[in-house]
């Protein structure tokens, strides 16, 4: 098996499948955490669907970059969601429910009426549920992938504090003076820009599983935010690694290869967290 990593190792598609793989998921640990906490982990279900709608446009205008419209399509989306969900008539989660529903169901009859594609239901299910379009990417794509997550970790590493605040008592943070809608618009903008990126990894349906298994598990072991923080993000990286790696020995799909193997880890931190009272507790 070793010998047999090592020769893919060779092809520079494999190594940047795994380069973006393990970018990603650190990204989406670092404000998976804050998401879970605040109750909103099912921003990323919504905004996925957004960004799947947006794809079926693209497809149909034939642009060769659908980034030039999923990104900015899904950060609006975003900026209108977290607008929304503070009205006090639609609160976050009827806001989420109503956006994610309305984007898929607009995306697949956009595709249904104007696909030229002979293979329609294939298409649906590779951009559900992720394709082998990781192992396609170019050294552009890396590299926009690299630049944006080094912006995600300057961010969360700079406004630490800030995000602390607002993650466990926004009233109180803003009470203090901290500009809260602010930071929670910047979060929900970095966690559109997450989910484009994702997008070609697990497909828009197994996104949120990306950004909340990581989050779940170490919260079983650890009960301060940061040391909760840290190892989100070591696990989530760890099973995108192992994840890429599997799909590509076994030729499972990548997304459903990472969600299985973070489900699992999931468990296995449940038990021992069961079972020793978690390791920071």
């Amino acid at each position: 098996m070793i010998d047999k990593i090592m020769m893919y190792m060779q092809y520079p598609n494999v190594r940047y499948a795994l380069i973006v793989g393990i970018l990603i998921a650190l990204c989406s640990s670092l404000l998976g955490v804050t998401l879970v906490l605040k109750r909103f982990s099912f921003i990323g279900d919504g905004l996925s669907h957004v960004a799947f709608g947006a794809m079926t446009i693209a497809a149909v205008l034939n642009l060769t970059n659908d980034m030039l419209i999923m990104m900015p399509v899904t950060v609006i989306s975003a900026v209108l969601l977290l607008r929304t969900g503070q009205n006090t008539k639609i609160k976050g989660d009827a806001a989420i429910a109503m956006i994610s529903v309305a984007s898929l169901a607009f995306g697949y009859l956009i595709m249904n009426i104007f696909s030229s594609s002979a293979n329609l239901s294939g298409d649906v299910c590779s951009t559900l549920f992720g394709s082998t379009s990781i192992l396609t990417l170019s050294v552009v794509d890396v590299w926009v992938c690299v630049i944006l997550t080094v912006a995600v970790v300057v961010l969360f590493i700079v406004l630490y504090n800030k995000i602390f605040a607002v993650t466990f008592d926004e009233d109180f943070a803003k009470a203090t003076g901290n500009k809260t809608e602010r930071y929670n618009l910047l979060i929900a903008i970095v966690i559109a820009v997450i989910i484009v990126l994702a997008m070609n990894l697990v497909g828009s349906l197994l996104i949120s599983a990306l950004i909340i298994f990581p989050a779940l598990s170490a919260m079983r072991l650890f009960n301060s935010f940061r040391m909760v923080t840290i190892c989100s993000a070591i696990l989530s990286v760890l099973c995108a690694f192992a994840g890429i790696l599997i799909s590509i020995l076994a030729g499972t799909p990548v997304g459903s290869t990472i969600v299985a193997i973070d489900a699992v880890v999931f468990l296995s931190c449940y038990v021992i967290g069961r079972f020793t009272g978690g390791i920071g507790k």
